[in-house]
């Protein structure tokens, strides 16, 4: 409630010297637009749909966040969430399906943290990706798990290492993109345990897994979202996560840390990007309808199943988050540079 607009304008002014018709005139005419503005950014959004673009296939990690998390914003807002997918390109046709929309606060990226901290030591995108993408919610995060065709030999870490050793050449890793932490995951590896594996770059999960599990490639770092299904269904056979600690939906997987991989605990985590300059106040909704879905046990409790985190305690802030974003770009690309990493 705002008493001043309850005022009439040719009172307010007329005790003024030299106040002239005109000047009244444009007085209402200000107050008039201060009203029109102040209910403009009230209600930041139209009922038009909200459009969630995913750079992932149906059924990678990032499509089964952003219908999940969308489904739960939309019957909370009381309009549309529509997700897009554009898969390939390391993300950068999503990217760029993304900038192309109207900024006016009604198109959103969900991807994952890499698009702004890996993807640009391997590409030159035509976005800076610590100016041009404002994150504002941080929707999950997890370690990656490293899995393999379960009808393979190797049953734990160890024996894993020692198969690949006994077939020098023949032995290859995916990546659900290459230049991700998927692949890096693996030159890592490949790096520490002193093994050859070669790269195969797909463009997303699903793919990948599929060639996995029917023997085209062997092993693979990938999001646990997608694997878990196919681990608990025994076509896939995980054999260690890069998480800090092991995930509750995996509790008898060790951490790479646990068998002496220190320096492979790797995290990465997924959230909402909007364009810096499209409306703030849409771009807070978009913030808080996201943390208020989270917030449900239900939908919490599913994402912890697919083994991802979900911070609802202290969410980091969106100031916190650009600094988390710079500090890991950095140390991306201080890791690629170690492990000889040339984009393909």
């Amino acid at each position: 409630m705002t008493i001043a607009l309850k005022e009439t304008p040719v009172q307010k002014f007329t005790s003024f010297p030299g106040a002239t018709r005109r000047h009244l005139l444009l007085a209402a005419a200000g107050a008039a637009l201060a009203l029109t503005t102040s209910t403009l950014w009230a209600q930041p959004l139209s009922e038009r749909p909200i459009r969630i673009i995913v750079g992932a296939p149906a059924g990678g990690t990032a499509d089964i966040l952003a219908r999940l998390v969308g489904e739960a914003m939309g019957k909370s807002m009381g309009q549309p969430i529509v997700v897009d997918n554009k898969p390939g390109a390391m993300g950068v046709i999503a990217t760029e399906a993304f900038f192309s929309a109207p900024h006016d606060g009604h198109t959103y990226l969900l991807s994952v943290n890499g698009l702004l901290t890996e993807l640009p030591h391997s590409l030159k995108p035509r976005y800076d990706p610590l100016k041009d993408l404002k994150p504002l919610v941080e929707v999950a995060g997890s370690g990656l798990v490293l899995v393999g065709n379960a009808a393979l030999p190797p049953k734990n870490m160890a024996e894993m290492v020692a198969y690949v050793k006994a077939n020098p050449g023949k032995i290859n890793f995916a990546s659900y993109t290459p230049g991700t932490l998927s692949h890096v995951m693996g030159l890592m590896l490949n790096q520490a345990a002193g093994l050859d594996m070669l790269h195969i770059g797909y463009k997303g999960s699903p793919p990948a897994l599929q060639d996995v599990m029917g023997g085209e490639v062997q092993f693979m770092f990938d999001g646990p979202a997608t694997s878990i299904p196919n681990i608990k269904g025994g076509k896939l056979r995980a054999f260690a996560v890069s998480s800090p600690e092991r995930s509750p939906a995996l509790p008898d997987v060790p951490t790479l840390a646990e068998l002496g991989y220190k320096g492979m605990t790797k995290t990465a985590w997924l959230g909402f990007f909007g364009h810096t300059d499209a409306p703030a106040a849409a771009q807070q909704r978009i913030r808080d309808e996201a943390l208020k879905a989270l917030a449900a046990p239900a939908l919490r409790d599913r994402l912890m199943g697919l083994g991802l985190s979900v911070n609802t305690a202290k969410p980091p802030t969106t100031d916190e988050m650009w600094k988390s974003i710079a500090a890991d770009y950095k140390a991306v690309g201080d890791t690629l540079k170690s492990v000889n990493y040339k984009p393909e």
